[in-house]
């Protein structure tokens, strides 16, 4: 059998778990899950690259997100994330990326920072990682932008979209993670 071969500097994006239940408790962050393709953006120095898994080069297909990646500041960065196209609503439309009618106006929800300027941030807490990159974020729209996250205990998808924080967003679930 084949093995696949990965572009140079590749990283595969952790893949949730199917559940049925929610894990609760202060260990745990839970973030808005987009209708949207999984990205993992890397920056090395001016060369910007956007994969998809298993490997798959997205770079020339999400302008708006290659010019915010070029345009920040730091040297090198991988962020995790997933490219949006949003309709008129506002909402995320996976109709809208999967078609391609709207890939110039796709952004990156970012939710974590793998590298930033040749540190591998993986073994740090999460929450420090989230913290980084919301700074990094705020500077980068509107290409980038920080995906949002609640701690401790999740509201149950119903609820979710009701909350006035989350209203109109929540529109593919919620991906818990573990904070620490």
């Amino acid at each position: 059998m084949l093995q696949p071969t990965f572009p140079t500097g590749f990283i595969a994006p952790c893949l949730p778990t199917k559940t049925d239940k929610l894990p609760s408790g202060g260990l745990w962050l839970h973030e808005i899950k987009h209708d949207g393709f999984r990205i993992i953006a890397r920056k090395d120095g001016q060369r910007v690259r956007l994969y998809r898994r298993p490997g798959n080069d997205l770079t020339r297909r999400f302008p708006l997100i290659v010019d915010a990646l070029s345009r920040l500041r730091s040297r090198s960065c991988i962020i995790d994330g997933e490219a949006v196209a949003c309709g008129d609503n506002g909402v995320a439309s996976f109709d809208r990326i999967r078609h391609r009618r709207h890939d110039g106006d796709a952004f990156l929800y970012a939710f974590d920072l793998i590298e930033l300027n040749g540190d591998d941030l993986r073994r740090d807490p999460l929450e420090v990682r989230k913290a980084t990159l919301a700074s990094i974020a705020a500077k980068a729209r509107p290409g980038i932008r920080f995906n949002e996250h609640m701690e401790g205990d999740a509201l149950p998808i119903p609820d979710l979209s009701a909350s006035p924080r989350w209203r109109s967003r929540a529109t593919g679930g919620c991906r818990p993670r573990r904070a620490t």
